[in-house]
C-alpha cells in the first residue's frame, strides 16, 4: 500500500487526528434551511437566496470544465481524486475567509469552521451552508466513506468523517484543488452585492 492510501487509511480510523480551532464562531447564524424565509442565515445571504443557489445547476461538457479548470482541479474536482496530503493550497492557511467551490460562484466552508486536523488536508467542521453540500457513500479504496460535493455544480469535495472536534463532532476532510479562497472583506462585498441583486428583482 502507497503512503497516499495508508494515510487514507489512518485519518479514516482518526488515529492520526488532533483537533485544535482555529476559531470560532461568536454568533449562532443559522443555517438556511433552519430559516425562515428572507431571513438572513449563516452565510450572510438571506435564506431564500442560499436555497434558490442550491437548486440551480451549473453544467459543462467535460471539455469545457477541462478549459476552465488546472490538470489538478479537473482531475480532483471533476474525476474525483485525491491530491497529496501537506502539498496543496489551503491545508496550512490560516487566512479570515470564506472557500469557495472552485467550479462555480458557491461559498461552501467558512475559515472559522477550520481547524488543524494533522491530516495535511484543510478540515473543517461543517459546511457553512447544509444545502450547498451534498453527500454520497463512496467505496472506492476498499473502503466505505462518505463523499462531499457541491450541490451546485457537481464537483468533487472530499469526504466527511465523524472524529471532528465539537460542536458537531465533524471532519469534513477537503481537496483544495477543489476550493477558491476569499478573504473576509471580499466575501462581505460579494454577500452586499448578491444581496442586492436579490433585492432589486
Amino acid at each position: 500500500m502507497n503512503s497516499r492510501f495508508l494515510l487514507l487509511a489512518l485519518t479514516a480510523t482518526g488515529t492520526i487526528f488532533s483537533a485544535e480551532m482555529k476559531s470560532t464562531k461568536t454568533s449562532a447564524a443559522k443555517d438556511a434551511l433552519e430559516c425562515k424565509p428572507g431571513e438572513i442565515s449563516a452565510c450572510g445571504l438571506p435564506s431564500n437566496v442560499v436555497i434558490d443557489l442550491s437548486k440551480s445547476r451549473v453544467q459543462h461538457t467535460a471539455a469545457d470544465w477541462q478549459k476552465r479548470l488546472t490538470p489538478v482541479q479537473y482531475r480532483v474536482a471533476r474525476q474525483q481524486g485525491t491530491e497529496p496530503p501537506f502539498q496543496n493550497e489551503y491545508w496550512n492557511n490560516h487566512a479570515d475567509g470564506v472557500y469557495f467551490s472552485v467550479c462555480s460562484d458557491t461559498p461552501l466552508f467558512d475559515s472559522r469552521d477550520k481547524f488543524e486536523s494533522g491530516t495535511g488536508w484543510p478540515s473543517f467542521t461543517k459546511p457553512i451552508e447544509k444545502a450547498l453540500v451534498g453527500e454520497t457513500t463512496d467505496s472506492s479504496y476498499g473502503m466505505t466513506r462518505v463523499e462531499v460535493h457541491s450541490n451546485v455544480d457537481g464537483g468533487h469535495l472530499g469526504h466527511v468523517f465523524e472524529d471532528g472536534p465539537a460542536p458537531t463532532g465533524l471532519r469534513y476532510c477537503i481537496n483544495s484543488a477543489s476550493l477558491k479562497f476569499m478573504p473576509r472583506a471580499d466575501y462581505e462585498k460579494w454577500v452586499a452585492k448578491n444581496s442586492a441583486a436579490t433585492g432589486a428583482k
